[in-house]
């Protein structure tokens, strides 16, 4: 039984930072695609940062790129999510999620079979 649980989120003003932490239990981050996804009322789930360290792929959204970092401490069986010099447009619900590998990592949401309960994250 897999079961990922998200904590770090809150209120943060633009500019600042913030990190988010995902425990995973009953899976082995190492071998699963593991990912953060973000949803708003007015948006759908996507996809803002995904790792596998099989081959070390990573991969960041554009709206992330050069402002998230996307970690894992396999020893802590965590994934992590820093997040730097926020914007008001990052507010949403972050998720972590993860998803066996089979030949390659998805950044679809449908395709991720196990999800956290999410974390709130606002920037204001």
């Amino acid at each position: 039984h897999v079961q990922l649980v998200e904590s770090g989120g809150g209120s943060v003003q633009p500019g600042g930072s913030l990190g988010l932490s995902c425990a995973g239990s009953g899976l082995t981050v190492s071998t699963y695609c593991m990912a953060w996804f973000r949803q708003t009322s007015a948006r759908e789930r996507e996809v803002v940062a995904l790792i596998y360290e099989g081959d070390g792929s990573v991969y960041y959204a554009d709206s992330a790129e050069g402002r998230f970092t996307i970690s894992q401490d396999n020893d802590k069986n965590t994934l992590y999510l820093q997040m730097d010099s926020l914007k008001p447009e990052d507010t949403a619900m972050y998720y972590c999620a993860a998803h066996p590998r089979n030949n390659d990592c998805s950044l679809r949401a449908i395709d991720f079979t196990d999800w956290g309960q999410g974390t709130q994250v606002t920037v204001s």
